[in-house]
């Protein structure tokens, strides 16, 4: 498990991942047709051509999945209780076939759960830029932490 406890989190605290992955057409064209998200602009060459962007853009739920998907092993692997909400999600830039996206994830907020003793919430600032160092997608996310066990405080 390389997710962090609870306590492990200060505010400020920022996450350079060194987990990067380039997003390909297949992911696209899946992601797009599993949900069922038929947008033209994701899914047909020929429309997309007829665009200001030239070519099928990555649909940006997947971007922001990825982006939070990132994370996960430097942050939450193991030790999160559950994702209590997405915020302030933003794809300033799009995302095409080939951008390799990395993330930055900064700690904006801590507090102590008043009704679950054993966990508090962690407020993540998540940051996603391509090959170029370009910004394509933001989210302030809020996470449900496990505190650290009483077998593993020492």
């Amino acid at each position: 498990m390389s997710g962090l406890w609870f306590e492990q989190f200060t505010v400020g605290q920022t996450f350079h991942h060194a987990l990067r992955r380039t997003v390909t057409e297949a992911d696209n064209m899946l992601f797009s047709n599993m949900t069922l998200n038929v947008q033209p602009l994701h899914i047909d060459f020929e429309f997309a051509k007829g665009t200001e962007f030239g070519r099928p853009l990555v649909n940006s739920l997947f971007t922001l999945g990825l982006m939070i998907g990132i994370t996960v092993n430097d942050t939450t692997l193991g030790t999160t209780v559950a994702n209590l909400g997405m915020s302030n999600v933003g794809f300033p830039k799009p995302v095409f076939h080939g951008d390799t996206i990395h993330v930055v994830t900064h700690v904006t907020s801590t507090r102590a759960s008043a009704s679950r003793p054993h966990q508090g919430i962690i407020g993540f600032r998540h940051e996603a830029f391509n090959q170029r160092d370009e910004l394509v997608a933001v989210c302030d996310r809020t996470a449900l932490m496990h505190r650290k066990p009483e077998t593993e405080a020492a």
